[in-house]
């Protein structure tokens, strides 16, 4: 229900409801997740397949300055995480950042940016199958099992593990998170011993001339790198994961202030470090869109297993993306459900608090996923990249939206903001949605896959339309019931 139907409630509603409205979709949780669990997913979120295998194909066609994309990214990126850590400690809500447009931009703006995200996550999800399969293809032993099979077979695991409870879920992250971290650190450690002894990596002695005699920073002009864009911001997209597993611990207002103020860091050492270090190592044309990276440089510095050790790691990290996208959606999608706005069936919880009926539905499009590995194998990923980036960034842009809304009734007296705040507003959300929608238009410069991907907008919108005049009824019903709830 939004805020300003709770603001029409006679005056037997009590002040607190009136200026904090609790989500119903947060009822039922167990609050299992512990300091250390939300902090390791902050950093899962910031470490997954976008860099672990899109940062090959992207070196491949942008070079060096991909360093540099990730850097711009990143900053606009934790500016989104900042304004909705701040959205979290003033109403920590298992809904996120649906739960704050409902409240600030109405139930439209819930079931908008609630779709958009599950889109975001169902088309991620299907890149990471894709992304386990062809980590999974790396060994000679599963060459001949087909693509969509080993990308199938990867959707069941998962489906399997996040139905048990969110406390396993929880652990689970905390161990992938941990293994990607220690390889990552491990990868740069190896990388500056190569720079520094000058060991020779696959024929190319590493260093700056790496970069100089390959056609420099911009080997191929500005227009490649602006091209990568949208899959840069695709690499961040995680990072909203703090939000939304703030509903389920019990010390948001400890937790989420550390785990976002951290994030800044971890961009600039894991993605910008790791990218720096990848360029003077090998030439970006050696790099691939179908092998990871760091698979490609240890494979090349003559240590015996070294790539299939870092091949194990990324292929984990794959999971573990594709294990936090189904967490995510069933915590989305039953917040909707609530509302009225989601199939009845996904605010179904199993005895372990699981709402599994939203990770079945997301499920149930990943195995479309399988369709498109059996059919393209080769595109499968880059075309759901570019979908996903779609959702990605309207999320981003609805949080940004949200917490203008939010400031905007704090300075008029009608909510406190917290101490922990987003830095610069106004000025920030709107350089920040600048940012993104430009992104956005960058995509219409990739004839290929880019400029197809923002023909699906219409039909998107048009699914939009279409889908809250088959719900607005049910919204309404639900939320003249809440209300009813509130002045009894």
């Amino acid at each position: 229900m939004s805020k300003d139907a709770v603001h029409t409630a006679p005056a037997a509603a009590s002040a607190q409801t009136a200026t904090s409205p609790a989500d119903a979709g947060d009822a039922g949780y167990s609050k299992d997740l512990k300091h250390r669990h939300v902090n390791m997913i902050a950093i899962g979120g910031a470490i997954g397949t976008g860099l672990f295998l899109g940062a090959g194909g992207r070196l491949h066609s942008a070079g060096p300055a991909l360093a540099l994309a990730y850097l711009v990214c990143g900053v606009f990126a934790f500016f989104v995480v900042r304004a909705l850590g701040e959205l979290v400690l003033y109403r920590p809500s298992s809904g996120s950042f649906v739960s704050y447009a409902r409240e600030f931009l109405g139930e439209k703006g819930a079931y908008v940016a609630g779709w958009m995200y599950f889109l975001n996550w169902s088309t991620t999800g299907i890149a990471d199958i894709t992304a386990i399969a062809l980590y999974t293809h790396y060994w000679s032993l599963f060459t001949p099992v087909p693509q969509w099979v080993l990308a199938l077979i990867a959707l069941a695991v998962v489906l399997a593990v996040n139905l048990i409870s969110v406390k396993i879920f929880g652990e689970m992250e905390f161990w992938f998170a941990i293994v990607k971290v220690a390889t990552l650190v491990a990868f740069m450690l190896v990388g500056i011993f190569l720079l520094a002894t000058q060991h020779d990596v696959g024929g190319t002695t590493p260093g700056l001339s790496v970069i100089t005699d390959h056609g420099g920073v911009l080997p191929h002009g500005v227009m490649p790198v602006v091209l990568v864009m949208q899959g840069v911001i695709f690499a961040y997209a995680a990072l909203e994961l703090v939000g939304v597993a703030a509903g389920e611990t019990a010390e948001p207002e400890k937790v989420v202030p550390r785990a976002v103020n951290s994030i800044m860091w971890r961009v600039g050492l894991f993605y910008v470090g790791s990218v720096v270090l990848l360029a003077l190592l090998l030439p970006g044309s050696v790099y691939s869109a179908d092998e990871s990276p760091f698979v490609t440089v240890l494979s090349k510095i003559g240590v015996d297993g070294a790539g299939d050790v870092m091949n194990l790691v990324v292929l984990t990290a794959a999971m573990s993306s594709l294990n936090s996208g189904l967490y995510s959606t069933g915590r989305i999608l039953r917040s909707m459900a609530t509302a009225g706005s989601a199939p009845r069936f996904t605010a179904r919880m199993n005895r372990s608090q699981v709402p599994y009926g939203g990770i079945l539905l997301t499920c149930a499009v990943c195995v479309l996923g399988v369709g498109l590995n059996y059919l393209v194998p080769s595109k499968a990923f880059e075309i759901v990249l570019n979908v996903a980036s779609l959702g990605i960034i309207s999320t981003w842009v609805i949080i940004m939206v949200c917490h203008l809304v939010f400031v905007r009734r704090a300075r008029a007296g009608q909510v406190t903001r917290p101490q922990f705040r987003l830095f610069g507003s106004p000025v920030t959300e709107i350089a920040t949605i600048a940012f993104l929608l430009a992104c956005l238009g960058m995509m219409g410069n990739d004839p290929e896959v880019g400029r197809k991907t923002l023909l699906l907008i219409p039909a998107i919108a048009v699914a939009l339309v279409v889908g809250w005049y088959a719900v607005r009824r049910r919204v309404t019903r639900t939320a003249h019931e809440e209300l009813t709830d509130l002045t009894r």
